[in-house]
């Protein structure tokens, strides 16, 4: 049977399709993951780019257990916005998984005025 377990000791290798999945859903943007026990995978261009990734984000999400969107303060994404997220098993968060806004979209304010500008044209209002 085909299968894709993850845990608090998953690799880069167990993370590697669940994190490609998610950069081509993300529209190709950077996207980071990695357990709680091991370093994980970092994606960019569609491409593995580390399988010994991690960063102050996703250590932070695998702590806290919660939802952190935020400006890395050092490592390879510094000062670019991210999201991260947990996988939580038994409410413990197991798997840390980011997607970093390269294009600036995420920005609250940009995807208000886009939120508006989508509510407009739908709506036939200029």
């Amino acid at each position: 049977m085909d299968r894709i377990t993850i845990s608090a000791d998953s690799t880069a290798d167990d993370l590697a399709s669940l994190a490609l999945c998610i950069h081509a859903l993300a529209g190709g943007l950077p996207v980071t993951a990695r357990s709680r026990n091991k370093p994980g995978v970092q994606v960019e261009d569609g491409q593995i780019k580390s399988r010994a990734y991690t960063g102050p984000l996703l250590e932070q999400v695998l702590t806290e257990g919660q939802v952190v969107k935020g400006k890395p303060p050092a490592g390879t994404y510094k000062g670019i916005p991210v999201i991260v997220a947990p996988v939580k098993a038994d409410g413990k968060a197991i798997i840390a998984i980011g997607v970093v806004d390269t294009t600036g979209s995420m920005e609250i304010k940009a995807l208000m005025d886009q939120y508006s500008a989508i509510h407009r044209q739908v709506n036939g209002h200029k």
